[in-house]
């Protein structure tokens, strides 16, 4: 499982590098939820969501990458320490991700 997981982990990660929508959506559930950690407050529910806000992001930050600093796989579940950068108006800053996959796809994500 672990390793499924953090293959999933590093596809989205490399899609969303390139600003590939459809190749960074693939490895989504249907019915994945982005929430707020720790208050569970949903930021985004369902893959067409997905799609609305992360094409938005892309078309709106052309520059925008994330370096992967850290990752812990552990079992069914990812967290990535990543820096952000080339965001318009925005020095780099650090995210925290947490992915949980369920089957072969990653149906939530947390971010602190």
């Amino acid at each position: 499982m672990e390793k499924i997981s953090e293959m999933l982990a590093q596809k989205q990660l490399d899609a969303y590098n390139k600003q590939d929508l459809e190749e960074f959506l693939s490895v989504y559930s249907d019915d994945v939820i982005i929430m707020d950690f720790p208050g569970n407050k949903v930021m985004t529910k369902g893959i067409d969501e997905m799609r609305i806000r992360y094409r938005q992001l892309f078309k709106e930050h052309p520059n925008n990458h994330a370096e992967l600093l850290a990752r812990i796989v552990h079992g069914n579940r990812v967290v990535d320490h990543e820096l952000v950068t080339g965001r318009a108006n925005s020095t780099p800053k650090k995210a925290v991700a947490i992915y949980e996959i369920d089957g072969e796809k990653i149906a939530k994500v947390w971010f602190l």
